[in-house]
């Protein structure tokens, strides 16, 4: 009888083999770090022969672990392609979709409630975290799909907007500025303080958090100002542009994996035309 190769097992494995360790791989296969441990050792025993050298939490292939990366490659190339043959266009894995929080609740109510209820069958993995983060994720086959914050001149831009100043605009008549900001690293961080400094304008950071949501309760109280787009408060009007100093534009971002299944490619449309909207 011939061996079978569970495909499980050979998708874990080249997982691991790109992302460069067990750690990383779990997110990409999405099982715990033990599960995938048990995983090698099951394909091991199926094949006779180690497939790494561990060396502590280093792991690298043996010969036989480079024979088999290709066998793989292409194992799991010819089973996806019968997928999609068998099934259209159904999205056989997870969508994995990345948003600044700015666009977190405004696409997860919208574009990506309507992808859903037209892929039923397609389970949706939504991270919001800061845009060097979700390129990270993106860069490393983490995500499918990105919606960031970018320069105003970047070639993926789907959209280039104005910065703007928000709070209380009587705060910006005080001698000294009280300016809330996002932990760095933060393009609208970085806007704000340069255009403070290029004025000479004093001011003191009053608050200073990675939470998107605590910016704005600072800022809804009166405690301090503040620079995002017209998204952070649609509902208020910014600070006059006489009132404080200029700010740059800055460019909604969306960005794919190379090759991505049809799914993400709609996927990723619908996303372009929904930061176009914004």
């Amino acid at each position: 009888m011939p061996t079978n190769l569970p495909t499980e097992l050979l998708r874990s494995f080249v997982a691991i083999v790109d992302s460069g360790s067990m750690l990383r791989a779990t997110e990409r296969v999405f099982v715990t770090q033990s599960a995938l441990s048990l995983q090698m050792k099951r394909l091991e025993e199926t094949v006779l022969t180690p497939l790494f050298h561990r060396e502590g939490r280093r792991l690298s292939l043996t010969p036989a672990g480079q024979t088999l990366l290709g066998h793989a490659r292409d194992i799991l190339a010819l089973n996806d392609r019968a997928v999609v043959a068998l099934t259209g266009d159904a999205l056989a894995g997870p969508a994995r979709v990345g948003l600044v929080q700015d666009f977190a609740e405004t696409l997860l109510s919208g574009v990506l409630a309507r992808f859903a209820k037209l892929n039923p069958d397609t389970q949706l993995q939504v991270r919001v975290a800061g845009s060097p983060e979700l390129l990270e994720l993106l860069r490393s086959d983490r995500l499918d799909v990105i919606l960031c914050m970018g320069a105003y001149d970047d070639p993926a831009a789907a959209r280039t907007v104005p910065m703007v100043w928000h709070g209380d605009p009587d705060l910006a008549q005080l001698d000294v500025l009280p300016v809330a900001i996002l932990e760095a690293p933060c393009r609208f961080r970085d806007a704000a303080l340069a255009a403070l400094e290029r004025e000479g304008r004093p001011y003191r950071v009053a608050l200073e958090t990675p939470s998107l949501s605590a910016l704005r309760a600072a800022v809804q109280s009166g405690l301090a100002v503040t620079c995002r787009t017209s998204l952070f408060r649609p509902d208020a009007q910014p600070i006059a542009d006489a009132a404080l100093p200029s700010l740059p534009k800055v460019a909604y971002v969306r960005r794919t994996g190379p090759a991505p299944h049809p799914s993400i490619g709609k996927l990723s449309e619908l996303i372009h035309t929904a930061a176009l909207e914004l």
